[in-house]
């Protein structure tokens, strides 16, 4: 009989305990179904109000199993806070100090952080090498302070940490042997920063790829197109690059006017009205000016016009000058020519004119004037 209670029991307790389980999976699923749709127009803080919701329901459903199973919960929550209690009163001197440890390396990296910051903000010569060599240097202070940090907490909770820094030379030829690759990244790293190959700001090209240098680390550069793409690159993977940023660019525009329009007369216009668009467009630092002819077409005759520009400005300037020729080209009645193709149809004649031509070129000569005794019909 008391075999058959507890078996009863049993059952029912594991009946309620996999009901309460199916609920709180049930629940977690529905929860991420309904975030996962709505994730674009949900607000922050209704997502955080959930997940403690859920966080809530969980705990509460592992109360309730083990309340089913006839666990005292209260007495063992009591012995876990005596526990915990003892367990801080012994070590509150070494939970201080780890706090005080931790709270100085944060305020140290956040002045770093806030210092370097305001480098290379002033437009000069040296501001893209200042931003460049402010973000290597907060990269080292982030890993020297964290280093540090980590060793003097261990200190601080009686952990020896000579043996450690000891084994830290073996541990580091052992990782150098293993991470050939990232000790590699961290050289090209240095030798990028202080030869001077690219700066933070500056255009490259790297692998087929083009873009703004964005950050440079002790391992990876990140680049960023026009188009908002990010490619992240480890400093040992460039081996060549393209910098686009080291001298000013050319804005190049190639154009061509008919053959019956005067090649000096165009020259010598846009040479005067040209250099008048750089009060409009601070991004050109020479006067745009007209190189000559540089190609006999077969419908048009080719001029191409130049123009110095600040760095990776000269698309924005090919666009306006290419408006402004074709402004300057209209208002002097420059014909600018479009390819043009001639169509010979040959004259189809029906079998009855070709009988008289036939006839008539058998007849005998009688005057010179052999065309007027062809038919009308036929002379057309």
């Amino acid at each position: 009989m008391n075999l058959t209670l507890f078996l009863n029991g049993v059952a029912i307790n594991s009946m309620l305990t996999a009901a309460i389980v199916v609920g709180i999976v049930c629940l977690l699923i529905v929860e991420k179904i309904i975030l996962k749709r709505r994730e674009e127009v949900i607000k922050k803080w209704v997502v955080i109000l959930v997940f403690l919701f859920s966080f809530a329901i969980l705990i509460v459903g592992v109360f309730a199993i083990l309340f089913i199973w006839g666990v005292e919960i209260m007495q063992y929550l009591s012995d876990s806070w005596t526990s915990i209690i003892d367990t801080l009163a012994n070590s509150i001197g070494k939970l201080v100090s780890s706090a005080i440890i931790i709270f100085i390396s944060m305020l140290i990296l956040k002045f770093s952080k806030m210092a370097f910051s305001s480098v290379g903000t002033k437009p000069g010569p040296m501001q893209r090498r200042k931003r460049t060599i402010a973000k290597v240097s907060t990269s080292i202070i982030k890993y020297l302070v964290g280093i540090i940090t980590i060793l003097v907490v261990l200190s601080a909770w009686g952990i020896n940490v000579a043996p450690a820094l000891a084994g830290l030379g073996i541990m580091g030829l052992v990782i150098g042997l293993g991470a050939q690759k990232f000790i590699n990244d961290l050289i090209s790293g240095f030798f990028i920063v202080f030869e001077h190959h690219f700066d933070v700001g500056d255009v490259i090209e790297v692998q087929g790829f083009k873009g703004e240098v964005t950050s440079i680390g002790l391992k990876t550069t990140k680049l960023r197109n026009w188009k908002g793409d990010v490619k992240i690159l480890s400093n040992g993977e460039i081996s060549t690059l393209l910098n686009y940023s080291i001298n000013p660019s050319t804005a190049i525009v190639d154009f061509g006017i008919a053959y019956q329009e005067s090649a000096q007369r165009t020259i010598e216009l846009l040479n005067e009205e040209l250099p008048k668009l750089r009060a409009n467009l601070p991004d050109i630092i020479e006067d745009p000016k007209v190189v000559g002819v540089i190609n006999l077409n077969n419908s048009s005759v080719d001029m191409r016009v130049v123009a110095k520009t600040l760095n990776e400005k000269h698309y924005a300037v090919e666009r306006e000058l290419r408006k402004e020729i074709k402004r300057i080209l209209d208002d002097n009645n420059i014909e600018i020519p479009f390819p043009q193709v001639v169509v010979n149809q040959p004259t189809i004649r029906t079998e009855k004119e070709k009988t008289k031509i036939k006839n008539i070129e058998s007849q005998p000569v009688e005057d010179s004037n052999v065309e007027d005794q062809y038919p009308e019909e036929i002379k057309k």
